[in-house]
């Protein structure tokens, strides 16, 4: 058997092949096909269920000062979710990471990652600047919120002389919201865009809604740039709130806290002060009133990343 015969017994002829790709349809004669009522109805729900929530996208911009970029990766890991918020809500108009735009431009919501080093002119023109063209400041994580690890020599680290010449950004310029955390997860950074959505462009309802998810995040920067582990001891146990559910632990990076006989227990040696622990605590600074509207509020974010 020859390769001609045997290329033809396994594929098949040219030939055959290309009888099988010759259509059967005359060509003056057009094929209709009948129209079922039910997928037009059905069409026609789903346009109705795909109306957008607002009308225009918000500007955003993610200012790095000194920190290590686990902020931004966080905002990455968003995936297709953080396509979807590009696509439908806003624009990214300032990112070193991922933009060649090198001056800081007139935006909406500033995500500032990163304390600010105030031994270097640059840093500080920058954090000013970020203020003047931004309508929302957000420090985004615990260096800009607190310090974290760019303030205290905690965490196992090596004594760094250098770390007195780091401050968080609300030492310098009035912050409007702090999402603190090392890093923040990335549902809170989605949340936060999306509320900052509506916040801005949304109805009056959904302005209201978006003003009570935010509104304990915008009074965290009114309480001051420090926070520690004992924040828990001083306002949730000693205050009797402390449940035991172990959400601080689960927050710590640097695993500094530990259950013991039911309450969290703070290695301060370990403490990088970045206050995530804090912030995730359900008994801390979240009010009752959000509490109780926390499924329409997640409804609303679920509505938004999958319209």
């Amino acid at each position: 058997m020859g390769l001609r015969e045997w290329l033809s017994k396994i594929f098949g002829s040219s030939e055959e092949s290309t009888n099988k790709n010759v259509s059967t349809t005359p060509v003056n004669e057009t094929k209709t096909t009948p129209v079922n009522p039910t997928t037009v109805e059905n069409k026609e729900n789903k346009t109705q269920k795909e109306e957008r929530l607002v009308a225009d996208k918000i500007t955003i911009g993610h200012v790095h000062m000194s920190g290590c970029t686990g902020c931004l990766i966080s905002l990455a890991d968003n995936y297709e979710g953080l396509f979807t918020l590009l696509d439908n809500y806003a624009d990214l108009v300032y990112c070193l990471t991922l933009m060649d735009v090198r001056d800081i431009p007139k935006m909406d919501v500033a995500l500032v990652e990163g304390s600010v080093c105030i031994n270097n002119h640059h840093s500080i023109e920058d954090i000013r600047k970020t203020r003047e063209n931004a309508a929302v400041v957000v420090a985004l994580g615990g260096c800009a919120s607190y310090g974290n690890i760019t303030r205290f020599c905690r965490g196992g680290q090596w004594n760094q002389p250098g770390h007195e010449g780091f401050v968080p950004i609300g030492d310098l310029i009035n912050v409007d919201v702090y999402l603190p955390g090392c890093p923040p997860s990335p549902q809170a950074i989605r949340n936060l865009c999306v509320m900052a959505y509506l916040l801005l462009k949304g109805t009056d309802e959904q302005k209201a809604l978006a003003t009570k998810y935010l509104e304990p995040l915008m009074k965290l920067p009114t309480l001051g740039t420090e926070a520690c582990g004992c924040d828990l001891m001083t306002k949730v146990i000693n205050h009797g709130l402390c449940m035991g559910c172990g959400t601080c632990v689960a927050s710590c990076p640097v695993r500094a806290i530990t259950m013991e006989s039911g309450k969290p227990n703070i290695e301060r040696d370990m403490c990088i002060k970045c206050g995530a622990c804090y912030t995730a605590c359900p008994r801390s600074f979240i009010s009752l009133e959000l509490t109780a509207q926390f499924e329409t509020i997640l409804g609303a974010i679920d509505g938004a990343m999958n319209p």
